[in-house]
């Protein structure tokens, strides 16, 4: 198996939604989530992971070693479980080994555990990973505007004898009804349009014990930038990764090749403070964003610290390149200072 990352990585990425709701909350009647002091929109790190892992699983088919543990409407449990028939059999009370056996596996077969890790102490223990790829909650540059449109259904779903009614029955049921009853109003929540900032960090030592690999950091990039092609529906409107994604990777400064390396892993400066060095801003005499080129990216090159690296990640042919320490043309809405 190849080796682990080498390097510790922060990184931030853009993404707008035009009439469509990019991240609903439950408990909110699935409304836009918004921050209530300053009506900033936010969008959950779970959404993210989850079109990243959408995207693994169709491009990579599912099979391991890049299989999704957490898929829709599975049980968790029989991954886990068949973890520790491929590691020795099922034990009650397994020792500490035999979990890390399991685990061990687990990551070897699956991504997203890999990447983001997960709590696989759920039925047959193989224990908790920690994933070395973490992100934050994405928040919006300017404050969004929540509406509640109403929509005609052009159509109704009225249960007959709790759900046993045959299909001659609703067809019987149907003709006497007046035209208007088999109609029915329904609601969609959006947002005219929002640009989002999110952060995320990838740890070398953390990769270490999950055995992320420089292939699988490429993947990721590959699916931060095209994770909302291959996962539309009408709900989220258009949804888009904007190009560049900004990429620190730190590489250290001694002369000492084995202390360079230890730098490599530790980093070379604080993440808040390379996350400072980018800004995005709504151009001037701009009232009410509708797009990305409303927006203009700086990046404050000339301060980033000795011992630091900044990419700049765009999508060439579907798939990730990252260019180091010089941006590539054509970013009209990114300025390099």
């Amino acid at each position: 198996m190849a080796d682990s990352i080498a390097n510790r990585y922060e990184f931030l990425y853009f993404f707008e939604c035009v009439n469509g709701n990019p991240n609903g909350d439950p408990d909110s009647g699935n409304a836009p989530r918004i921050d209530p002091q300053d009506m900033h929109g936010l969008v959950s790190d779970v959404a993210i992971k989850r079109r990243v892992r959408n995207y693994v699983q169709v491009a990579k088919n599912n099979k391991p070693p890049y299989a999704i543990f957490i898929q829709q409407s599975t049980n968790l449990n029989r991954p886990i479980a068949k973890a520790h028939e491929e590691t020795g059999g099922i034990q009650e009370k397994a020792p500490m080994d035999k979990v890390k056996a399991a685990q061990k596996w687990l990551c070897e077969n699956f991504y997203d555990i890999r990447t983001f890790g997960a709590v696989l102490s759920t039925g047959a223990n193989a224990g908790q990973v920690r994933g070395p790829v973490q992100l934050t909650f994405s928040r919006s540059v300017n404050p969004i505007l929540p509406m509640d449109v109403s929509i005609t259904r052009m159509a109704v779903t009225t249960d007959l004898k709790n759900g046993l009614a045959s299909s001659a029955e609703y067809a019987q049921w149907e003709k006497t009804q007046p035209e208007n009853e088999l109609r029915t109003m329904g609601r969609k929540s959006l947002i005219p349009y929002g640009l989002y900032v999110g952060q995320g960090f990838v740890s070398a030592h953390l990769a270490a014990e999950t055995g992320f690999t420089d292939e699988d950091l490429s993947l990721f990039w590959d699916a931060l930038l095209n994770m909302f092609e291959l996962d539309r529906s009408a709900s989220k409107g258009r949804m888009s990764t904007l190009e560049p994604v900004i990429v620190f990777r730190h590489v250290g400064t001694d002369s000492d090749m084995g202390q360079r390396a230890r730098q490599a892993m530790l980093g070379c400066a604080p993440a808040h403070k390379l996350f400072g060095l980018v800004s995005v801003t709504p151009k001037p005499n701009v009232n009410a964003p509708r797009k990305s080129s409303d927006y203009v990216l700086t990046v404050d090159a000339s301060k980033v610290p000795r011992g630091v690296d900044i990419g700049y990640a765009v999508a060439e042919d579907g798939k990730a390149k990252i260019y180091w320490n010089q941006p590539p043309a054509g970013l009209d809405w990114l300025v390099v200072k």
